[in-house]
């Protein structure tokens, strides 16, 4: 079988390589020329993708910045971003683009999939009539489905092939054809009767995370104000052995998924005459965390006889997760940010981060600072070195909890 996947980052690659792997040839499309380029030399730029890896499926590997390459293959996954505009609107234009041009190429009989996570409608209302543009029918003269990515970047127990698939056909024929695709990749496909219930379905599950981690965020802020440990009370209530999920609180969420898709799924429901209060709740206190984190770190200073303009104040993690070098929506810029805003002198260290070019820094041990604030705890870390040589640790992730200092404030 012949695939081909548009959008080469942290979903596509990792699709490319699971279907090469299995033996099929993949011509991967991307608009990144340089991107591209690199793939071809066997240089991945996704943590997951180590560069053995794609170096061994390169002889069935194709990666181009053209479209036309796509028109001689039985199937065409596509995994565009899908972000947010200024106004925290969905912005649907690398996907309108892409269906733009993958309809001139588009043949009959060709098996199309969409990944990229988006609202409910956007497979049959607004990508279809895109491809349809080449004079071909969805559900009768080619195959148009959903399937909603899963990808946790650095995970590693859970994968493409052991991850359960979502799919939803436009068509009972769609469904199927979908279905057989990931059949080679994927241990256990579920089927789901429409492409709306499978959009849905991605939405539900990081909404569902959203909402509680926005729960034990709203939990911390009061728990910090009533000088109650909350993360001594999230692990006892963790012992009850029913009726408990154990989450997390920390500076914010990052990552594509979980500050996006609320917006994506509350912007939809206004369309349907609803307010999603709920969601756009939990949005909201989860966006406010990295002003939180910088009201804990400026009191912490004054409990110091410190005030935060003119301190040194180094950031430990600025990637959004512990384990990967993604930066996207990452609380840590954030709190980067608001920090220089009041005049801190900031710094930062992670290993998985050389550098950030766009505010002038590169990452380093942080040397004689006023504050250091743990904002994302990378495997490795040396969380009892940084207790011991810093003046002041303010801990956003309960990474120090065994170690008592009168140095040290936890979240």
């Amino acid at each position: 079988m012949k695939i081909g996947v548009i959008g080469l980052g942290y979903v596509g690659l990792p699709l490319v390589v699971a279907f090469a792997e299995a033996g099929h040839d993949v011509v991967g499309v991307d608009v990144n020329a340089s991107m591209t380029a690199a793939l071809g030399k066997g240089e991945s730029h996704i943590e997951d993708i180590p560069d053995e890896r794609l170096q061994g499926i390169l002889e069935r590997f194709k990666p181009t910045t053209h479209y036309a390459e796509l028109s001689e293959t039985d199937a065409v996954i596509v995994a565009v971003p899908t972000p947010l505009t200024s106004n925290r609107e969905p912005d649907l234009q690398p996907l309108i683009d892409t269906g733009t041009s993958l309809g001139n190429v588009l043949r009959k009989g060709q098996l199309v999939v969409l990944e990229s996570t988006t609202y409910p409608g956007t497979t049959r209302e607004r990508f279809a009539p895109l491809l349809e543009e080449s004079g071909l029918a969805a559900g009768r003269d080619f195959h148009l489905a959903f399937s909603p990515e899963r990808i946790d970047p650095g995970r590693t127990d859970y994968t493409l092939r052991n991850t359960p698939k979502i799919v939803g056909g436009l068509t009972d024929e769609c469904l199927r054809k979908a279905v057989e695709l990931y059949e080679l990749v994927c241990d256990r496909v579920v089927a789901v009767s429409t492409p709306e219930s499978a959009e849905l379905t991605k939405l539900l599950e990081n909404i569902f995370r959203s909402v509680n981690i926005a729960l034990v965020n709203e939990l911390a802020i009061l728990c910090d104000r009533m000088d109650i440990d909350v993360w001594e009370v999230i692990e006892a209530a963790a012992t009850k052995p029913y009726g408990f999920m154990s989450f997390q609180p920390g500076p914010g969420m990052g990552g594509h998924c979980l500050p996006v898709d609320p917006f994506y799924l509350a912007w939809r429901a206004r369309e349907f005459d609803m307010q999603t209060e709920f969601v756009e709740l939990a949005g909201q206190v989860n966006q406010n965390m990295p002003y939180f984190c910088v009201d804990r770190i400026t009191r912490a200073l004054n409990e110091q006889s410190k005030p935060v303009k003119g301190s040194r104040v180094a950031i430990i993690g600025v990637s959004y997760k512990a384990g990967v070098g993604d930066l996207r929506e990452s609380p840590a810029l954030r709190i980067l940010r608001l920090l220089r805003e009041q005049g801190a002198d900031v710094s930062y260290h992670d290993e998985f981060v050389p550098e950030l070019p766009e505010h002038g820094l590169r990452s380093e041990w942080p040397e004689d600072p006023d504050c250091v604030a743990i904002v994302t705890a990378h495997p490795g870390l040396d969380i009892p070195r940084l207790v011991e040589e810093s003046p002041l640790v303010v801990d956003f992730r309960g990474v120090t909890r065994g170690i008592e200092a009168p140095n040290l404030v936890r979240l």
